[in-house]
């Protein structure tokens, strides 16, 4: 659709008070290009105008402060290198503060009177000993009284090009309000239908843009703030669900209507456990989508040890009922070497052929691998992301299946589709990183959302313990007695890239130590890290594997791929170090047996406020879940591992950790619009669509899942 010329669309520099040199300033610093850029790029916080401070009562760790009181004195004070300071002293009922000035001495002898009275805002410090206000910014009381005309004002982010060119807060203010002045309700045409703002009861766009920058109270701050944050997902939330309507129209997949022998021989004969009520419902919502034309594209979440390996080998049961090859891709060939032994295990003698594909699968094996594939004679294929690789071709592929998804660019997933030229292959995308529920909603909403909340019987919950270094000596002997039971244990260190050689030093040294309190040839110690080849790696990880090795001491490598059944305690060092996804999936590498195992957290006495929080939860749970919450909370979604997408996250206002209730409301609405007018052809839904196209042709690239 052709989109009107708008206002917003108008180049920056045509904006009064700005011109092409402040122009180019905002385009290299801010990528701000048009009108609609500068508007949307809020301030970070505001500054309340009305409350003064007394002198007295100001810390020199405080925010920034307004004070009032007479400039008494001003002096120009000559430095020992030759250079020049201003000094004056200010004056409140309360007392005396200094004020500061080292640079532009000149301009303020010239611009800056004593005994006049002024309002002064700034950051306080000290300075030779007295409270201090460096580079304070100053307006005459007197001349005060008739500009300023509002409460709050707006503090924009900023840099030193920025400032130097005049367009700080203070300089962006000016702007921005001769801008908003010229502004008609035409220019800002609402994006959002009467019905859903009368609903809500929230403000207009024109009323959020002229409020969200200069609000007079608190009232109108907070209407244009969730006006935006309301606008911002739902707008990603009716993306999604077209993108997911589309997808049902246009591709096609065969249905899986039978349920036939493999599946009925190996439910009904071969589970070496009964299903938990969680994997039987998962399994029912698979099999409801697998029996229908339209494609299969759900998301498959549980924590470590849920049994989401059984729930996909029975829906690649489900295909090869159907007469249809399956696949499934795990992003490590670790990983996916433990899916292929654990697949071949379960399957025992049933004829079904299971091939193994991986970079490492080479002459004669990889050429009977790839003839298989295409031949038919294979039915299930495990392995890396060699599977999308050109030459590999399927002679019928209905299921795709990908483990660890976010480990894997949307493309290399969507390659999968390419293996089948009749139908696309349904899609089970699964992860053991839990998502919390918001940002499932937000990174997730074209899919369907299956979820293992609860682990299989018998397994026992993980006693997680908080130590101190002063407790070495009590955890050394802990491990010594759980060695002498016949188990094994993983001691983890971080690794930070800025300081990977410090890093592998305190794994080194760490290894060096507990080789004085375990001595060979009675203990032995792998020993595994990024920097070591792949060979290598392997070679110490099968020592591990294979029981000939008591204690691993390992990098975050291990934090997806090792099953170690044996393995009963976890010591994970400089805990403090670690994102609380991370703790959780590391703490996911034992308790994989029927044997009590241990996650013990050491860490110094000298801990931050976030990362004791971060200890406290994992000590007080293992629902992963529960914990992906509180790394939402503490963290942000863009530092979730695999979670950052293009176009998805970069909300200005919208925090998805906290404003769930505006997230849930737009959803409703999104889902309900959607469902009623799927093409957005109605009258009253036009600015939507026109929004649609705007948000499309602005973001190209928008990621999919699948």
């Amino acid at each position: 659709m052709n989109l009107p010329v708008s206002i917003l669309d108008t180049p920056i520099e045509y904006v009064k008070g700005i011109g092409p040199a402040k122009g180019e300033t905002f385009r290299k610093e801010l990528s701000i290009h048009t009108v609609q850029d500068l508007l949307y790029c809020f301030p970070f916080r505001y500054i309340d105008r009305t409350k003064f401070h007394l002198i007295k009562d100001v810390g020199t760790d405080s925010d920034l402060v307004q004070l009032k009181g007479i400039l008494l004195s001003l002096e120009k004070i000559k430095t020992k290198n030759n250079r020049f300071y201003v000094k004056g002293v200010l004056k409140d009922a309360s007392g005396f503060m200094e004020l500061v000035w080292f640079q532009g001495a000149s301009w303020i002898e010239k611009t800056v009177r004593t005994g006049e009275e002024y309002i002064v805002f700034g950051r306080v410090s000290m300075f030779n000993g007295m409270k201090s206000m460096p580079h304070p910014e100053m307006e005459l009381l007197s001349e005060a009284a008739v500009t300023v005309s509002r409460t709050f004002d707006p503090v924009y982010p900023s840099t030193e090009k920025m400032d130097a060119k005049g367009l700080d807060s203070r300089g962006r203010r000016k702007i921005l309000k001769q801008l908003l002045s010229t502004l008609r309700t035409p220019d800002l045409p609402e994006t959002l239908p009467a019905y859903v703002t009368d609903k809500l009861k929230i403000c207009s766009r024109f009323e959020s843009m002229q409020w969200i920058h200069f609000p007079s109270n608190e009232e109108e701050k907070t209407l244009a703030t969730n006006r935006i944050k309301f606008e911002e997902f739902f707008y990603v939330q009716v993306r999604l669900l077209l993108s997911k309507a589309y997808r049902r129209f246009k591709y096609r997949s065969a249905p899986f209507e039978i349920i036939g022998p493999a599946f009925n021989e190996f439910y009904h004969h071969r589970l070496p456990f009964a299903l938990t009520n969680a994997q039987k419902k998962v399994i029912r919502e698979i099999r409801s989508d697998l029996g229908r034309h339209i494609q299969m594209n759900r998301l498959l979440q549980g924590d470590v040890g849920s049994g989401k390996t059984i729930v996909a080998l029975l829906a690649m049961l489900m295909a090869i009922d159907n007469g249809y090859q399956a696949c499934l891709m795990a992003p490590t060939e670790i990983l996916a070497q433990q899916h292929y032994e654990s697949i071949t295990t379960l399957l025992g003698n049933m004829d079904i052929r299971v091939a193994f594909l991986s970079g490492s699968v080479k002459g004669r094996k990889r050429s009977e691998v790839l003839e298989g594939l295409k031949d038919g004679s294979v039915h299930i294929a495990v392995g890396t992301h060699a599977l999308i690789e050109e030459n590999v071709a399927f002679r019928k592929l209905g299921l795709s299946i990908v483990d660890e998804q976010h480990r894997f660019g949307v493309a290399q997933r969507a390659s999968l589709w390419k293996k089948n030229d009749e139908f696309v292959p349904h899609v089970l995308v699964m992860t053991a990183t839990p998502i919390p529920r918001t940002l499932a909603m937000t990174l997730y909403g074209d899919l369907e959302v299956s979820v293992i909340d609860e682990l299989p019987p018998g397994r026992k919950e993980i006693k997680t313990i908080h130590k101190y270094e002063t407790a070495r000596p009590e955890l050394i002997q802990f491990m010594h007695t759980e060695i002498a039971k016949g188990r094994q244990i993983y001691v983890v260190y971080p690794l930070i890239e800025e300081s990977e050689k410090l890093d592998l030093k305190n794994l080194q040294d760490g290894y060096e130590r507990l080789l004085q309190y375990f001595p060979p040839p009675q203990y032995g110690i792998s020993v595994v890290h990024g920097r070591m080849k792949a060979a290598d790696k392997d070679l110490e990880m099968q020592r591990f594997i294979t029981g000939k090795t008591h204690i691993m001491v390992a990098t975050t490598v291990i934090e997806v791929g090792v099953n170690v059944p044996n393995a009963s305690v976890m010591v994970i060092e400089n805990t403090e170090r670690f994102g609380l996804s991370q703790l959780h999936q590391l703490r996911g590498r034992v308790g994989r047996g029927a044997d009590q195992s241990y996650c013990i957290l050491m860490t110094d006495f000298k801990i931050s406020k976030e990362g004791r929080e971060r200890i406290a939860t994992m000590v007080r749970t293992t629902n992963g879940f529960e914990i992906a919450e509180a790394d939402l909370r503490l963290r942000g979604p863009g530092d979730i591992q695999g979670t950052q997408q293009s176009g998805l996250l970069d909300f200005k206002l919208l925090n998805i950790g906290t404003d769930t209730a505006i997230m849930d409301a737009a959803r409703n609405i999104a889902i309900r619009i959607t469902e009623n007018d799927p093409n957005l052809d109605k009258e009253i839904h036009q600015c939507i669509k026109t929004q649609v196209a705007k948000l499309r042709h602005k973001h190209k690239d928008w990621g999919r899942v699948s």
